[in-house]
């Protein structure tokens, strides 16, 4: 599908599949068409060509009914600032037409997902940005939905919200939902997602399962409590690097040498041969993530604006 404003082609030619029961991230620089997208999958844009299919039903011959099956959280949370936390919740649960007494359970159990009870009372305008990404995912969970389209939901949270949107988010997956979410925050959105797409230009450009990013090539750090030890090793074991930091030149206090090695098998024979070779090692892992390595791989990465 594609979608075009004016002379900005924000989406082109784009295809993908999200599957159920799984979450899936979009990845991709600022102005990359992730935000145009969601909100064709909302029913909230129509495409200019192409087709979108939410549950086999496509949003512009019966939007109604996709908006029944989809929970949509955009980027800026928007409320009734008049409304208080809990009758954000009710408002949305009648606008589903969830029955009351639905609604007024719903409403109890969100606040409690999402730990919002102490601030049920309060007005939704005094919330903090953190506060108010929890009362918008909330609000995306009222009517159940069978799709979830969360897009920067991490943004303003504290490190125990995201722990806490990561549970919520895996348990709507196990629960049979499909996921789709977009995120800066890639260390976190590689622990919430079970599948990627990258996306540039407004196209697809690579998509893999989380668990296949494992076999790409990424760069390794390995810290030693003896900088002359692992010198030597790593000589020993002929494999190329740019040299050993001293221990008071880096932050961990251990000398370090980081290392590209094409896959995880071959890191694990890395540390084996180190190990053999007496390094003193104690520390060796991947100096990224393997969706910010796959990404920061890419051409999109080293354009001016990328994330």
């Amino acid at each position: 599908m594609s979608r075009a404003f004016g002379s900005v082609q924000a989406v082109l030619d784009l295809s993908f599949e999200a599957p159920r029961g799984a979450v899936t991230a979009l990845v991709g620089p600022n102005g990359c068409g992730k935000s145009t997208l969601m909100l064709m999958l909302a029913s909230l844009l129509a495409p200019d060509s192409g087709r979108v299919l939410i549950g086999g039903i496509d949003p512009t011959k019966d939007s109604p009914a996709v908006r029944r099956m989809v929970g949509w959280m955009p980027d800026q949370f928007g409320a009734w600032d008049s409304l208080r936390v809990s009758e954000v919740l009710e408002v949305m649960g009648r606008a589903y037409f969830l029955p009351t007494a639905q609604v007024r359970e719903r409403t109890m159990e969100l606040l409690d997902l999402m730990d919002l009870q102490t601030l049920a009372q309060q007005p939704a305008h005094v919330l903090s940005r953190g506060q108010k990404q929890r009362l918008g995912l909330a609000r995306t969970l009222v009517h159940s939905p069978q799709v979830l389209i969360l897009d920067e939901p991490a943004s303003g949270l504290d490190p125990a919200s995201r722990r806490r949107l990561l549970r919520v988010v895996r348990q709507a997956a196990s629960d049979g939902t499909t996921v789709l979410v977009s995120s800066h925050i890639l260390s976190e959105l590689e622990e919430m997602a079970d599948h990627v797409v990258f996306m540039d230009a407004g196209q697809v450009v690579d998509a893999s399962s989380v668990r296949a990013l494992a076999a790409r090539p990424r760069t390794w750090r390995v810290e030693s409590l003896d900088h002359e030890a692992l010198a030597r090793a790593l000589d020993a074991v002929g494999v190329r690097h740019g040299g050993v930091a001293p221990p008071e030149s880096t932050a961990s206090g251990h000398a370090e040498a980081t290392i590209d090695l094409p896959d995880e098998a071959t890191a694990a024979r890395l540390l084996a041969d180190l190990a053999a070779h007496d390094a003193r090692v104690v520390c060796f892992g991947p100096a990224t993530g393997r969706l910010e390595a796959a990404y920061l791989s890419s051409a999109a990465a080293q354009r001016q604006g990328a994330l």
